[in-house]
């Protein structure tokens, strides 16, 4: 099984601005891995995989979470849109599942958006 996951953050007038699109990850299991793989695994997943990333090098968790909003907004920034760390991390997030992937793993379409 191989996802791929991107980050966006969506503007008041509905523009999609892409903040992260390298992003993604593989499992391996038996044959039927996507029908033994729930939404709930998927979205848990996604969520960690677009960050923000584990501590190194001596760095905390509470460093590497700072780190990860301030380059989002440096992203941002580099597109036009002026945002605040902090006030990036507490806006909403989903996590939308194409129609795709919601099929591979035996989930009607329509429930495409998951509040992690």
């Amino acid at each position: 099984m191989s996802v791929s996951a991107h980050h966006e953050a969506v503007l008041v007038g509905g523009r999609r601005v892409r903040l992260l699109d390298d992003r993604g990850w593989s499992a391996s299991g038996p044959p039927n891995i996507w029908a033994m793989t729930s939404v709930e695994d998927i979205v848990d997943t996604a969520c960690t995989v677009v960050g923000p990333d584990e501590p190194s090098g001596g760095r905390s968790h509470e460093d590497m979470d700072a780190d990860h909003w301030v380059q989002l907004t440096e992203v941002l920034r580099k597109q036009g849109v002026v945002a605040d760390a902090l006030e990036l991390k507490r806006l909403p997030h989903e996590v939308v599942l194409s129609e795709r992937l919601l099929a591979r793993v035996g989930h009607a379409p329509g429930r495409d958006a998951v509040q992690p």
